[in-house]
């Protein structure tokens, strides 16, 4: 893998549509993940305005502290880099109380996940407008090509997305290469969305490598010539990719007839 070409070619292209947009810079937000951890740095290296936030809604420990480490490290580096951390968790215990009575059993915790997601997104285009800055987004291919394994209107909702043509494996490997913290190169990816610890693997079934081979090979080798670990897993990808297909393809159009208007 060929980091620093990678590196410079994303931050230059970070640079590139800040300007031909006007803006000042980009707003990340920080999960204390490995994603937004190599993308807030990439951010950093183009010289912008760049802005970090961390929302914690009832949050593990150990991942609001890997968050606040890294904003730290990344303001200490760059003169550029500014962040601040805003706790969602009284908002979102408002929200959960006023929709209880409309949610049917059983269908909350999805839903209740799903929303924390969109609440984040909902801040960071706040600041982001207030402070003439776009979102950019942290999602890897996996997530936003593969398997959909992120909130439609949450974390997917992003103004520019510089790490969605790379695989998570390379995520780690370029988070090795530009010498982040060590709790961030080898965070155990999870969305942290949930008040029980759920990894990815855990929620997914199938580990980022696995997928990956999965994604590198869709509609080139057959269904039928997967065997054992490797037919499960191309059995969860299919299933995600299928179900994913709302947030992977563009929103349908009913496109209107021409001769109908006249």
């Amino acid at each position: 893998m060929q980091h620093q070409k990678i590196i410079d070619y994303i931050v230059s292209w970070l640079q590139d549509y800040a300007e031909k947009a006007g803006i000042k810079g980009y707003v990340i937000g920080i999960s204390g993940g490995v994603d937004s951890g190599v993308v807030s740095t990439l951010c950093a290296k183009t010289g912008l305005d760049i802005l970090l936030l961390e929302l914690p809604i009832r949050q593990k420990e150990d991942q609001s502290s890997r968050a606040k480490k890294h904003m730290q490290f990344l303001e200490e580096r760059y003169s550029n880099v500014r962040s601040t951390s805003i706790d969602l968790t009284k908002t979102f215990n408002t929200l959960e109380e006023t929709f209880q009575d409309g949610i049917e059993q059983g269908n909350e915790n999805l839903a209740y996940a799903n929303m924390r997601s969109r609440l984040r997104m909902l801040t960071l285009y706040y600041y982001a407008q207030i402070n003439h800055l776009l979102v950019c987004g942290t999602g890897n291919k996996v997530e936003d090509f593969g398997i959909g394994f992120y909130t439609k209107y949450g974390d997917g909702g992003v103004d520019i997305s510089p790490i969605a043509d790379l695989y998570k494996t390379e995520i780690f490997s370029l988070a090795k290469y530009l010498d982040l913290l060590p709790e961030i190169a080898g965070a155990i990816p999870t969305d942290g969305l949930w008040d029980a610890e759920r990894t990815d693997e855990m929620q997914i079934g199938a580990t980022y490598p696995e997928l990956e081979k999965i994604q590198k090979e869709w509609g080139i080798i057959p269904e039928e010539a997967y065997t054992g670990r490797d037919a499960e897993v191309y059995a969860i990808f299919k299933r995600m990719n299928k179900a994913a297909q709302h947030k992977i393809n563009p929103i349908p159009v009913c496109d209107i007839p021409e001769n109908w208007r006249q």
